[in-house]
């Protein structure tokens, strides 16, 4: 997976993996607007630059195996990658992608990956990651699935 510098066009390679304990000490709610210590009991992720070790981005599942879906409860990019002058791109893409290699892994052919966005971000998400309005959430299942991850995650 990777990102993309705007002001350079350089690809960065990002990896996701289990938030340590640790991490909660730099994860300020002004950078990451959520408080994400309360999200502790759920499988929470960081994204960080592999070269740096720079956490950029964040996100909190929720499995839920009677329907075949992993929720996405938070997904966040720092506050320097939010907006139009963001210094990466990609960020929020690459969350979603590895939510969706999450339920593929565990769901297979029945895979469901949703979340519930801010009333302004709808469309944002219909459009970019074509998901669907399903109720109070969007969602997004295969074989859409399968494309978001190849888009995202077709590289290291």
């Amino acid at each position: 997976m990777n990102v993309i510098e705007t002001i350079s066009g350089k690809k960065l390679y990002v990896e996701i993996k289990p938030i340590a304990d640790g991490d909660y000490k730099v994860l300020s709610k002004s950078r990451f607007f959520f408080d994400w210590k309360a999200e502790q009991e759920f499988e929470v992720y960081k994204m960080q630059i592999i070269e740096t070790n720079k956490i950029i981005g964040l996100i909190s599942l929720e499995k839920i195996p009677e329907e075949w879906r992993v929720h996405i409860r938070l997904l966040t990019v720092s506050k320097e990658n939010r907006g139009k002058e963001k210094k990466y791109d990609k960020i929020a893409g690459n969350l979603i992608a590895f939510a969706a290699k999450i339920a593929i892994k565990e769901y297979a052919e029945f895979a469901c990956v949703s979340l519930r966005p801010k009333t302004q971000i709808v469309k944002h998400y219909i459009d970019k990651y074509n998901m669907r309005l399903t109720g109070v959430t969007l969602s997004i299942e295969v074989p859409e699935i399968l494309d978001l991850i190849n888009y995202y995650d077709h590289e290291k």
